[in-house]
């Protein structure tokens, strides 16, 4: 067993183990999740340091590191072949640090289940369970493998905001539930048409492996998803743009973009706080991986063609999610719209097409990891003090939670894209990749480079208005000295969760290298298939 199985296998074990042991050991369950998630993070960090950020090859297995492959399923479909589906999984740049920022947001989430009290068994066991489903997305290269890990992953998610969350908890986890199936039905749909339009050029027969669908020379000609001129068209459309159209859709519920976001602040809302904190710094993360390494990759000339679309797109995102963010009253609520703007740099920096862009937009999706997980889980703080987090009851904190403030101020600051944190690198290559991509050709307009400057003018306002309402001036609280009394400052089992985000934002804001060398040469390569159909 590889080291990339063992990193997957990990939390499944776990799962396995808290089911196994009785009920009446019910305090161990969280030691046994925290363990576990603690060694899942060893193991990551390992696979980070010795990945050469180098390699290069995104359609070639030699581009991909700590790769396996085995014969998972074969059958004899008589005119139609054999049905090859193999375990084939492997990292590379685009992969790599998403791994890493996963297992960290999980080992945070632990960390913050400590409270939790409603059935721990099901509880940590779903929380694994989904850990693995997480991991098993970024190091899937089958696309059976892979549909078979997002769709894995709905589960526990449904069950953890239906059973653990708020009052409106079962409305929220079906909606959540019903967003992400529709577009997950269609994929699937995409997936079969793909896996009849492309060969292995090895043994001739139809395959799921994705490396293999990111390579023209391997389409048969005539079939459904074919590149020449003689492939298939729906009501008039080319079906290589429906079927980019259809996982783009499916990918974009997830990031989330606007008109497809509305799931999202329901789901944070009712969400408890370490589902929330995985929402935040896992799950939007997919989506933008999940464009970035099936829609662009395989659906290159597509993507092409929609990409003034797209950038527009994310222009609306960033704008929209802002101003409602603006608009909240719930601090939770702001902090979930904040996310819609801040992801909206990510399309946009995909479909910009450039090295700087699509670096710019995974260095966005790596920081606002960690920085969103850490604002949920100080929204958590105060809402696990006093059971409210209505930003107008509050006033005056500072005083009573100095060290509470002090990280908060620094997180709002690192997220709003103050220079000397992360989210300010990922958000100029950004503006730098949309503001250069008229140069190259790619359709993009430069106004959306200006329209994304004003997305981080208008954060700094709702991020800096919250703070200066909830913090600053006289002490004032709605549920007096009672509130007074419950709104304790940080535990230091909550400033060892927050203290790890804040010097990783710092850290990565002042050295990006530590994660753009990881990834130069996978998105150098990304640029290079999609430019060839400029």
């Amino acid at each position: 067993m590889g080291i990339l199985s063992i990193l997957l296998l990990l939390p499944l074990f776990a799962c396995l183990l808290i089911l196994a042991i009785p009920s009446s050991y019910r305090n161990s369950y969280k030691y046994i999740a925290l363990g576990f998630a603690f060694l899942q993070f060893l193991v990551s960090g390992y696979l980070y340091w010795q990945f050469d950020g180098s390699q290069t090859g995104i359609n070639s297995v030699s581009g991909y590191q700590f790769v396996e492959q085995l014969p998972w399923l074969r059958l004899d479909l008589g005119s139609l072949g054999q049905l090859e589906i193999d375990y084939f999984i492997g990292i590379d740049g685009i992969s790599m640090p998403l791994i890493l920022l996963s297992t960290i947001v999980m080992l945070m989430a632990i960390g913050a289940s400590w409270n939790i009290s409603k059935s721990l068994k099901g509880y940590f066991a779903l929380m694994m369970l989904l850990s693995t489903a997480i991991i098993g997305i970024f190091v899937a290269l089958d696309f059976f493998l892979f549909y078979i890990f997002y769709e894995v992953m709905l589960l526990p998610l449904y069950f953890l905001i239906g059973i653990w969350g708020g009052a409106r908890r079962e409305y929220a986890a079906i909606k959540f539930f019903i967003y992400t199936l529709f577009g997950s039905v269609f994929m699937l749909l995409v997936m079969v048409g793909l896996y009849f339009s492309v060969i292995n050029p090895d043994t001739g027969a139809h395959t799921f492996n994705m490396l293999h669908m990111m390579n023209p020379a391997n389409y048969v000609d005539g079939s459904f998803f074919a590149t020449a001129a003689n492939s298939f068209d729906v009501f008039g459309i080319p079906a290589r743009m429906v079927g980019f159209i259809i996982l783009f859709i499916a990918f974009a519920i997830k990031i989330p973009i606007v008109p497809l976001h509305t799931w999202l602040p329901d789901a944070h809302v009712e969400a408890p706080t370490p589902v929330s904190i995985i929402l935040a710094g896992i799950l939007l993360k997919i989506g933008g991986y999940g464009i970035i390494r099936i829609c662009y990759s395989v659906f290159p000339d597509a993507a092409v063609q929609a990409n003034w679309w797209i950038g527009l797109i994310g222009v609306v995102s960033i704008i929209y999610g802002a101003l409602n963010a603006l608009a909240q009253k719930d601090l939770k609520r702001m902090i979930a719209y904040s996310s819609v703007s801040h992801m909206g740099f990510v399309t946009l920096g995909i479909a910009s097409m450039t090295v700087e862009g699509i670096s710019g937009a995974m260095f966005q999706m790596v920081s606002h990891g960690f920085l969103s997980a850490a604002l949920f889980f100080m929204v958590g703080v105060i809402y696990d003090r006093v059971h409210d987090r209505y930003i107008y009851n509050f006033r005056g904190l500072a005083t009573l939670m100095p060290k509470f403030t002090a990280y908060l101020a620094i997180a709002f600051f690192a997220s709003l894209g103050l220079p000397g944190f992360s989210a300010f690198i990922g958000e100029a290559f950004v503006i730098i990749g949309t503001f250069n991509a008229e140069l190259v050709g790619t359709g993009i307009s430069r106004w959306m480079a200006l329209a994304g400057s004003i997305g981080i003018l208008l954060s700094a306002v709702y991020f800096l208005w919250t703070l200066q309402r909830m913090f600053f001036g006289q002490t004032r609280l709605k549920g007096g000295e009672e509130w007074a009394v419950a709104l304790t400052d940080l535990s230091k089992r909550e400033q060892l969760i927050l203290f790890p985000t804040i010097a990783l934002s710092l850290l990565l804001g002042i050295m990006p290298s530590l994660v753009f060398d990881q990834m130069n040469a996978a998105v150098v390569n990304l640029v290079a298939l999609v430019s060839t159909h400029l």
